[in-house]
């Protein structure tokens, strides 16, 4: 009886991270729809995250009701903060994303699982087995591979570089803000909340640099829509939604798989067969993350 209980328990954690890993191909199009847009970042961070709440905000006030009462003002702390530096981190990423390679800033944006997982070492106490460093490690080295078969793609490459990696910081505190919300908030509300903060937040940074919010054209507004459907509510949401059930660091881990999806896309969208470099490092990425995921909680 034990061992069946077990079982069921594996088979639903394995389920877990299964869906944890859907939200991973969501996300992938957030670099290919950035490199079509015309519209400066913070816009584009605008409308990604403006049309997201919107469209959330009708579930959020049913289940609001069921819930408020069990917060506490560091529930409401964390989803301020959590909004504010998912802000940033959009804003850093889709400037990387001007500057340099998808391969190399995609990569970059995913060093966010080392912060995450000594954060949560150091502070937290989550701790990670000798293997799961190792499926960390092989994830990243994966990545590092299929972005040095892309070294060089971009108009200014360490300026990129340099948004990215603090897209990364910005992520890595949106992901443990996160994980504390997510004990008392449903995926849901929490989500809601923090893109609407996401998106007062970006109203102020617009007004600081003198820019509108709107006026565009369509298909910015468009390619805002498609990247609130497939890559924040599909996408960050499911992370969101995970950080319930499954590590942080886990999520951090799985994200490293973007590259190979987001290479896969541009085969059909961009006509561009991923070189030998990329297919083995996608190989790579796949094996750390069965083994990180083998050996995490």
């Amino acid at each position: 009886m034990a061992d069946q209980t077990a079982a069921r328990a594996g088979a639903s954690n394995l389920g877990k991270k299964g869906i944890v890993l859907l939200g991973v191909v969501g996300v992938s199009f957030s670099a290919i729809l950035v490199k079509w847009s015309q519209a400066p970042s913070m816009v584009l961070v605008f409308y990604r995250v403006l049309l997201a709440a919107l469209v959330m905000t009708v579930p959020c006030l049913v289940q609001l009701k069921k819930e408020y009462r069990s917060w506490g003002r560091r529930e409401l702390l964390c989803c301020l903060v959590s909004g504010f530096f998912l802000s940033l981190h959009f804003t850093a990423y889709f400037e990387a994303i001007r500057y340099t390679s998808i391969a190399s800033s995609v990569v970059l944006v995913d060093t966010e699982v080392f912060f995450v997982a000594f954060i949560m070492l150091i502070f937290f106490k989550e701790k990670i087995s000798a293997r799961g460093w190792l499926g960390i490690l092989l994830t990243f080295a994966g990545s590092v591979i299929i972005a040095a078969g892309d070294a060089g793609g971009g108009s200014d490459v360490i300026r990129g570089d340099l948004y990215a990696i603090s897209g990364a910081a910005f992520m890595s505190i949106y992901t443990i803000m996160g994980k504390f919300c997510r004990q008392k908030m449903s995926t849901t509300v929490y989500t809601t909340l923090v893109y609407w903060v996401a998106s007062l937040s970006m109203v102020v940074m617009l007004t600081a640099q003198g820019l509108p919010c709107f006026g565009y054209g369509a298909k910015e507004v468009l390619i805002g829509f498609g990247m609130a459907v497939l890559c924040t509510l599909l996408g960050h949401s499911v992370f969101s939604w995970g950080l319930k059930y499954v590590p942080a660091s886990f999520i951090s881990t799985v994200k490293l798989m973007e590259p190979v999806f987001a290479s896969l896309f541009a085969i059909p969208i961009f006509g561009q067969i991923p070189s030998v470099t990329a297919v083995a490092g996608g190989l790579i990425i796949i094996f750390g993350i069965a083994c990180y995921s083998r050996h995490s909680g």
